[in-house]
């Protein structure tokens, strides 16, 4: 157990500190048909005993709060992104918010894809912000479908996060310095000689293209085949009345003079 006591278990199963039996139990059965000795294509012993050892700890509750209190002492402390990044000034302030939120689970997909989700508390104490403050950005990004919430209020982002954060990081500084700790893409840290953020020249505010919406072009394909219906009808018109048809119509008689 002194190796298996250096290891984080929540990390090993790829979960949130907050996670609940339930899910523990079920990342455990994934996770033990995975690593099971007698799995001949992934089986592994040394990671199947760690994982076993792990889900003792997380299953029993009492163990668990043990393991948690113990973990928090030793865990090394993350400054806050509100040491570097100004979430208090009004409009860029939830500017801000709303792209720090979008880096936090942008990271937790790219690096467990397979459990993404985040919690409130989680994200509030990356943030450093108060989760009271937290309410509208995240109301906003899930409209845009930037984001999810789970049924246990746990936050993840969608495809189309991913591709808003892929794609506009290079034209958003703050975006390119929350996704690359700090450095901006010119090199310097982003802060003035006077220890404030640096104000970047006109700040915008950021109104994230909505992904819940599809374009519906059949109106315009109505539109043009009416008008090409029209057109059809004109030209016929015209073939009749300049006798370019080429095929002869009852009732017209040629005048008898």
């Amino acid at each position: 157990m002194s190796g298996q006591s250096k290891i984080d278990f929540y990390e090993f199963l790829q979960i949130s500190p907050h996670a609940d039996q339930e899910t523990i139990h079920r990342v455990y059965r994934f996770l033990a048909a995975r690593f099971h000795p007698d799995n001949p294509g992934s089986g592994d012993p040394e990671q199947f005993a760690t994982l076993t050892a792990a889900y003792e700890v997380l299953s029993d509750p009492a163990r668990r709060a043990e393991y948690d209190a113990t973990r928090a002492k030793q865990a090394p402390t993350t400054p806050p992104l509100s040491n570097s990044i100004d979430f208090m000034d009004s409009v860029a302030g939830e500017r801000n918010r709303r792209l720090a939120v979008l880096a936090v689970l942008y990271f937790r997909r790219r690096t467990n894809p397979v459990f993404p989700e985040v919690s409130l508390a989680d994200l509030e104490m990356r943030m450093g912000f108060p989760r009271d403050y937290l309410d509208f950005t995240t109301w906003y990004l899930q409209k845009k479908g930037y984001i999810t919430k789970a049924d246990n209020s746990d936050f993840s982002l969608t495809a189309s996060g991913v591709d808003f954060v892929e794609t506009q990081r290079a034209q958003i500084p703050i975006l390119q310095k929350l996704l690359t700790n700090g450095s901006e893409p010119n090199g310097h840290n982003g802060n003035g000689t006077n220890g404030h953020i640096e104000e970047f020249e006109e700040p915008r505010f950021i109104v994230l293209p909505d992904s819940t919406r599809i374009r519906d072009r059949r109106k315009n394909a109505e539109d043009r085949r009416h008008n090409s219906h029209e057109r059809r009808h004109v030209h016929d018109d015209h073939r009749l009345a300049s006798g370019e048809d080429g095929h002869k119509h009852e009732g017209r008689d040629l005048p008898i003079n």
